[in-house]
């Protein structure tokens, strides 16, 4: 694994956290009174709206699939809090605590991404961007299923799993849509 996938993965990362304060100021933590599965599907909103916009290959919205990539990452990292903290009846956490829980699970997504990397020897390079919200996709069905079973698996990996591969997958993309069109 390559310096410049570390580097990489901090811009974006960087880029999304900044959103996540931004809202953090401006809405506070209302976010945690939507249980996980209200969390998938706005994770499955943006998603379909990103593979829509590139069948289509046109859009009606001005706001392109970027924004949609980064609230994927930020939404799934609040499941994980969620999954963690679980439900809140009113936003009780102050930006302080949000902004320390949002970089324990981005950098633990991090932290396994450099181990997967490393195995996988950088095959998401070689993907297409539409290949990785259609694997995003994927995984938020696999999720909505084990949402279904009470949250029990028999052989496969739990929700968290999921949303942490979630957030990698659209990391990727971002480092594509991002910085590698900054250097084409």
């Amino acid at each position: 694994m390559s310096d410049k996938t570390a580097e990489q993965f901090e811009k974006v990362i960087g880029l999304c956290r900044d959103v996540f304060l931004k809202k953090q100021h401006d809405y506070g933590s209302a976010w945690r009174v939507l249980r996980t599965s209200s969390l998938t599907d706005q994770i499955y909103i943006k998603a379909n709206r990103i593979r829509s916009i590139q069948t289509k290959g046109t859009q009606k919205v001005d706001e392109g699939i970027i924004p949609e990539f980064i609230g994927i990452v930020n939404y799934s990292v609040m499941a994980l809090i969620q999954l963690e903290k679980g439900v809140a009846d009113e936003a009780d956490l102050n930006e302080k605590s949000a902004v320390e829980l949002y970089n324990k699970y981005i950098y633990a997504a991090r932290d396994l991404m450099l181990n997967k990397n490393h195995d996988y020897d950088e095959a998401w390079r070689n993907m297409r961007v539409s290949s990785l919200d259609d694997i995003i996709l994927m995984k938020l069905l696999r999720i909505k299923q084990i949402e279904n079973n009470k949250g029990k698996t028999l052989v496969s990996e739990g929700l968290d799993a999921n949303y942490y591969d979630i957030i990698n997958y659209a990391l990727f993309a971002l480092i594509k849509l991002v910085i590698e069109k900054e250097h084409d």
